[in-house]
């Protein structure tokens, strides 16, 4: 399978699965969860786009043929720079895009200038992870492609952004569209169920960044099945 190393126009309401370091979504099991969420995306037509970790990128690339995201790459130049994540190499193994200070991988905001900077040389999609409105006004200026509000108490708790912090949700995006009218909007931390993804198109976001509702459950197709139902609704 041959990938584009153009910049991909993702499609919304989009949905990205952060594989994280779960044991669930490592090696083989990481080709196998991205396969089930083509299948989901090909029955659906919604847009899902899976993080593996960089060991799993370029397997899991070759295997599937919706987008795959690095979840990082730090602000370097090829050169000495033993153990950090270069964006051409992310590139080079399948991935189309990366996440950005998530928050279990934060950084300063010079350096989430400087991603932004180098993905957009290297026509990977910009995600930058934002833990309030503030912040997320702030990344706005900077102009990254996808902009996915966090808060990190909510991150992992089973407890929906949209339903716990509304109004965190709708300032953030009136923030937002006073610099920037260009970004996709997402929200994350705690979406669980097609529900919790429901209510936060309804605020007006694009879409949801998911990790652990999906990578861990039981039977992680029917619950990508029903996140992408709900985006149609």
């Amino acid at each position: 399978m041959v990938k584009s190393y153009l910049k991909p126009k993702l499609g919304t309401p989009l949905i990205i699965v952060n594989f994280k370091t779960y044991a669930e979504a490592t090696g083989r099991k990481a080709v196998e969860l991205a396969k089930q969420a083509e299948k989901v995306s090909h029955e659906t037509q919604a847009t899902i786009v899976v993080a593996p970790q960089f060991a799993d990128i370029s397997a899991v690339a070759k295997a599937v043929d919706i987008p795959v995201f690095a979840q990082h790459v730090d602000p370097i130049e090829p050169g000495s720079n033993t153990g950090h994540v270069l964006a051409d190499s992310v590139k080079e193994a399948g991935a189309v895009g990366t996440l950005i200070n998530h928050s279990e991988r934060q950084l300063k905001l010079a350096d989430i200038d400087s991603v932004i900077r180098l993905a957009n040389e290297k026509d990977l999609v910009s995600c930058v992870c934002t833990n309030n409105p503030s912040v997320s006004a702030a990344v706005a200026y900077l102009h990254p492609d996808i902009i996915s509000i966090e808060p990190p108490e909510l991150i992992g708790s089973g407890v929906a952004v949209s339903k716990a912090k509304p109004r965190d949700v709708t300032r953030t995006i009136e923030l937002v569209r006073k610099v920037n009218q260009h970004a996709v909007i997402l929200c994350g931390a705690g979406i669980s169920h097609g529900e919790d993804v429901a209510v936060a198109l309804k605020l007006q976001t694009q879409g949801v960044l998911v990790a652990s509702a999906i990578v861990k459950a039981k039977d992680p197709y029917t619950v990508m099945r029903e996140f992408a139902d709900a985006t149609k609704h």
